[in-house]
């Protein structure tokens, strides 16, 4: 989809959302619409759009050179390093866009106080609120570009690993495989910015979903944890694997069984039209008539796109119909405390007819 379409799609979901605009500060967002790229930083930059004005870009000087390397059209509002005079670039940009008590959507989970405080002092009569609707469809659904990126961004997330699990061996500690496996997914062809730094957790620490690698030395006995992906093109990849250091014993095993066909039935059972909710429920019935559903504490998966975590979310109460283009998760885990923790994480795109797992690292027990 080029960046006229995704505009156009933008200005059709606002014309149907009641607001007057948007207003978007730096972030996949801004970047999805504009092709430009700027870091969120003290120097607030906002892109204001409106169902009837070309849209307003309020910058820094020092970034207005980026406004020829726009994919639409852009008014730029420029100020210097004086803060007193950013608010006036603001009061400029806006009555360019002749509003009128305009209601503005913001992205809640991304807009800071620092943007609404200068908004709201350009014009007090602006009213700021949330636009979920708009934002929650904006990039849910993947063209064949996109899809292709992401493809390659898990290609080269599964290189890299390929290539850390040779130093993987009993006495090599959580943060040097994490360590190797960053400079392997450098090497693999990821873009410096990593969808999220990688989660190594051994033993114990594996039955922490979100665990930070530590000092901890790998055992023989150990589960191990590795949840990792790369950037290409903007596009993320998110894939976890779980090894088995030396032998496990049989209550590990089974239970890396129970997440390994728990994967299955949800990758299995992803397809049109079927509820985001639906695919977790079918999932985590595979857990939960093992006896492990209260170990199982997390959805079975989340979006995947410019952002490691986007919308579709699959949790059990989630109506949304999945449609083709949707890309997410698929991560199953079942974590016993003081123990050790299993997950297995693939990456799918919904089908015509089902769905395609983008990633196909081998999902069988492997012994290091």
């Amino acid at each position: 989809m080029s960046s006229t379409n995704r505009y156009s799609r933008l200005l059709n979901l606002l014309k149907s959302s009641g607001f007057s605009g948007v207003v978007i500060n730096p972030g996949p967002t801004l970047t999805y619409l504009t092709g430009l790229s700027f870091h969120l930083m003290e120097r607030p930059v906002v892109l204001l759009i409106t169902t009837d004005e070309i849209p307003v870009l309020i910058l820094p000087e020092l970034e207005a050179s980026r406004l020829n390397r726009a994919a639409i059209p852009l008014r730029a509002f420029s100020y210097s390093d004086n803060p007193e005079t950013w608010v006036e670039a603001f009061q400029a940009a806006l009555k360019t866009l002749k509003l009128n008590k305009p209601k503005i959507a913001v992205e809640a989970n991304r807009f800071r106080f620092l943007e609404l405080n200068i908004l709201k002092t350009a014009d007090p009569e602006i009213e700021l609120s949330a636009g979920d609707d708009i934002f929650s469809q904006l990039r849910l659904l993947k063209d064949d570009d996109e899809i292709a990126l992401m493809h390659r961004a898990v290609a080269a997330a599964q290189q890299a690993l390929e290539y850390t699990l040779p130093v993987i061996k009993p006495g090599v500690s959580e943060k040097d495989i994490a360590a190797e496996l960053t400079i392997q997914l450098l090497r693999a062809g990821s873009e410096p910015e990593l969808p999220f730094p990688p989660i190594v957790s051994g033993g114990p620490n594996s039955a922490d979903p979100h665990a930070t690698p530590t000092e901890r030395k790998l055992q023989m006995g150990d589960l191990l944890v590795i949840d990792w992906g790369a950037a290409i093109g903007g596009y993320c990849s998110d894939l976890t694997r779980t090894f088995a250091i030396g032998h496990l014993d049989e209550e590990l095993k089974g239970v890396y069984q129970t997440v390994q066909q728990a994967n299955a039935a949800g990758r299995s059972a992803a397809k049109p039209g079927r509820t985001a909710g639906e695919i977790d429920r079918i999932t985590r019935t595979v857990i939960e008539t093992a006896g492990y559903g209260k170990y199982f504490t997390h959805r079975t998966g989340h979006g995947l796109g410019m952002e490691a975590h986007e919308q579709p979310y699959i949790y059990g109460e989630n109506k949304l119909s999945l449609s083709p283009g949707m890309v997410f998760t698929i991560e199953p885990g079942i974590y016993l405390p003081q123990k050790g923790g299993v997950r297995i994480e693939d990456d799918v795109v919904i089908t015509t007819t089902g769905c395609e797992s983008l990633s196909n690292f081998p999902r069988e027990l492997v012994i290091l």
